[in-house]
């Protein structure tokens, strides 16, 4: 009984291992295509028609997501909490009209910023092709670090850890 148990475990491990590498694999490939450039862009008007200026001398977390996305909702709960604590504007990607992405934030208990990106201007000008995506920029606005797919609370905090 015992050897069955860490055989079982020894194979839960590798399994797991193989996994985290092929799935940072991919999400390094898919990243291959994003548009590099620093963030050049001062303001976003978010959902509530509020101008939202891009803060200088601080790092910020541009987050791309969509209601629509299985991968974004199980990630929101990671992105609301880096939100209390760090620069984060989400941007929602083709998701509806702003009463439907504001019924999904009020639904969720999401407080995080949006823009409301229904014709897809943000994630054409970033050549986001798949979501969630995020991209990390230092205080200068130059991209650190981008993310395509899910990233872990852990993951974020980290990373914004090592560009401060």
């Amino acid at each position: 009984m015992k050897d069955k148990i860490k055989k079982y475990l020894k194979e839960t491990i590798i399994f797991v291992v193989i996994l985290t590498i092929a799935m940072n694999a991919l999400s390094y490939y898919r990243a291959l295509d994003l548009n590099k450039e620093n963030l050049n862009i001062e303001n976003f008007k978010s959902l509530n028609n509020i101008e939202y200026k891009v803060p200088t001398n601080k790092p910020i977390i541009v987050h791309f997501w969509a209601t629509w996305c299985p991968t974004c909702k199980f990630e929101a709960s990671n992105i609301e909490k880096i939100s209390k604590d760090y620069e984060v504007i989400t941007i929602a990607v083709q998701s509806g009209t702003k009463e439907e992405i504001q019924k999904y934030l009020d639904d969720n208990k999401f407080t995080f910023k949006v823009v409301n990106d229904e014709d897809g201007y943000y994630s054409r000008k970033f050549n986001i092709k798949a979501f969630p995506t995020t991209l990390i920029f230092d205080k200068d606005k130059n991209l650190k670090f981008s993310e395509v797919g899910y990233t872990t609370t852990a993951g974020l905090y980290s990373r914004m850890a090592l560009i401060k």
